[in-house]
């Protein structure tokens, strides 16, 4: 059908008492159109949340995507599978099919407040406005998150991004929250006027409505690194307490220092811990709290009323040449690291005050919820065609341009696992869906790559990773090339996997004999023999 067709495809933008319909076209410039002239109300129309109060339990008495640790230093089957409830139990392992544990009474409520938080590099917003940030925002609400954490560099021009943001987040009711978290492998920290831009951002927007504070009305502060810092006073600690404290508004500073939490009890400059290294196994083991258990031990030697915030995040992949920022390497993302490590934290949630997700935008290391948007740090080669928001195009319509206001992929998920970390209860699954994750090549396969295989490549394996919602009993049938399998599964969550083969992949759901859906995305392909290494995520949705 052409642009002219009397054809038109209904999809709904915005939920709530008044949905906003928009006919979805075949023809671009049509859809472009109409988001163009509809672009102010959607941003306007943002989703209403519960008001969330003050935060954290008191006290008892660009240079951006440089930022991690390590970058510093055939036949047709049928499987039964057991699934996770729909209504509230976690799920004790990551295979697939795996079943609840009933017993673990941490996965209850104990009263203290809950919110989730996305990591965002604003070093990667030079284009941005205040509209993008709006987007974004808005995005976000959707999928369940409270607010941004700000990774602020020493880049000039990153205070005006910032402004953009807090200026956003008060078009939002409630208000979007933002913390900020000082990048300390960009802003410098040895002398004493190296803490005059942190105390500047700090004083200036201790007061703004969007500013993330305490129960005790203090401001939420937080960094990535910054253990080595000492601005012109002699220790760490001294240190810290010049940059945010002294002579400062009130602040609850929850640093990401890399160093061994048994060093926290000489910081009582720290009110609380993030663990930036949590997300994702260090080795090639599987993700578990083993390392969140030390950190909240490390923190707690500190005194009554700390806290800690915990990573969460869907994948690592970074490739950069020697000539470059010369990082080059994986960290192990297969058996659905993001479903798993969600569940990790809902069953662990009474010891954690913050889930921080990682990231909303790093593109340089892959492991982006958001939608691919502002500058990337010359990291198109490995994320052009790598949307994780799970865009795709249902029955050939137009909808690009679109699908950042549709909830899809793994912000989909974070929806779900979001709202179970925050209430203790997951909830009521309402609509089927499937959610597919893999890499495009053979992780053996040999490219004509200056930059080379990335390091700890042997960790992962050659698997199409399924994450499916169902509302009933169904079987679900997942392909990869030449690859079949099909699954029994019951209501509620199912973790699967499907061997890759070269080829598109495809994932159908069937209940009583009858199909009820399916989808192939374009461009979800497997090969053997890629042009460049590339492990970053192919992340597709359906329907």
């Amino acid at each position: 059908m052409g642009p002219n067709t009397s054809r038109i495809d209904y999809e709904i933008l915005l939920s709530g008492p008044s949905p906003l319909l928009l006919p979805l076209h075949k023809d671009p410039q049509a859809t472009v159109s109409k988001m163009k002239a509809l672009q102010i109300l959607l941003i306007a129309s943002c989703f209403i949340i519960p008001t969330f109060g003050l935060l954290l339990p008191s006290p008892a008495t660009n240079t951006s995507s440089r930022h991690s640790r390590s970058s510093r230093d055939g036949a047709r089957q049928s499987v039964d599978s057991t699934l996770v409830s729909k209504r509230g139990l976690v799920p004790d392992d990551t295979l697939a099919g795996s079943s609840p544990d009933t017993s673990d009474e941490s996965s209850g409520n104990d009263g203290t407040p809950k919110y989730v938080f996305a990591h965002f590099i604003v070093g990667n917003t030079y284009p941005y406005g205040e509209s993008d940030w709006a987007v974004d925002m808005q995005l976000a609400r959707k999928a369940g998150i409270d607010g941004f954490a700000l990774n602020v560099g020493g880049d000039y021009w990153q205070a005006t991004k910032v402004a953009d943001a807090f200026k956003a987040a008060l078009t939002f009711t409630p208000v979007f929250k933002l913390f900020f978290s000082f990048d300390l492998t960009s802003l410098p920290c040895s002398g004493t006027g190296d803490a005059n831009a942190i105390r500047s951002y700090i004083s200036g927007y201790n007061k703004h409505p969007a500013q993330l504070v305490d129960n005790s009305n203090r401001m939420v502060v937080s960094t990535f690194g910054g253990e080595f810092c000492t601005f012109g006073q002699g220790s760490l600690n001294a240190g810290w307490e010049f940059a945010v404290k002294q002579g400062m508004p009130a602040t609850s500073f929850i640093p990401g220092f890399f160093t061994d939490p048994s060093n926290y009890k000489g910081y009582p400059v720290m009110d609380g811990d993030f663990y930036w290294d949590g997300g994702w196994p260090l080795d090639d083991s599987e993700i578990s709290f083993d390392r969140d258990q030390q950190q909240i031990d490390g923190v707690n030697e500190l005194g009554p009323g700390k806290v800690y915030m915990a990573p969460v995040s869907p994948w690592f992949f970074t490739h950069y040449g020697v000539n470059s920022y010369n990082k080059n390497f994986i960290y192990k993302a297969d058996n659905h690291l993001y479903a798993s490590r969600w569940e990790i934290l809902i069953a662990n949630r009474n010891k954690i005050a913050i889930a921080q997700i990682v990231t909303w935008n790093d593109y340089g290391e892959s492991h982006y919820v958001g939608r691919i948007a502002g500058d990337q740090p010359n990291s198109q080669a490995w994320t052009n065609g790598f949307d994780h928001t799970g865009a795709f195009r249902a029955k050939g319509y137009w909808t690009e341009g679109l699908y950042n206001f549709f909830l899809t992929g793994w912000l989909e998920a974070t929806k779900y696992y979001a709202e179970a970390f925050r209430t203790g209860v997951y909830p009521h699954i309402v609509e089927d869906r499937i959610i597919l994750s893999g890499r495009p090549h053979a992780k053996d396969a040999t490219a004509n790559d200056s930059v080379g295989r990335p390091t700890n490549w042997q960790w992962t394996d050659d698997f199409l990773w399924a994450v499916v919602f169902s509302t009933a009993p169904c079987v679900i049938t997942l392909s990869s090339g030449l690859n079949h399998m099909s699954f029994n599964v019951i209501e509620g969550i199912s973790k699967l996997q499907l061997a890759q083969s070269p080829g598109g992949v495809s994932a159908t759901m069937s209940r009583a004999g009858r199909e009820v859906y399916s989808f192939s995305p374009a461009g979800f392909s497997f090969t053997l023999n890629p042009p460049s290494y590339n492990f970053n995520a192919y992340v597709a949705a359906g329907p």
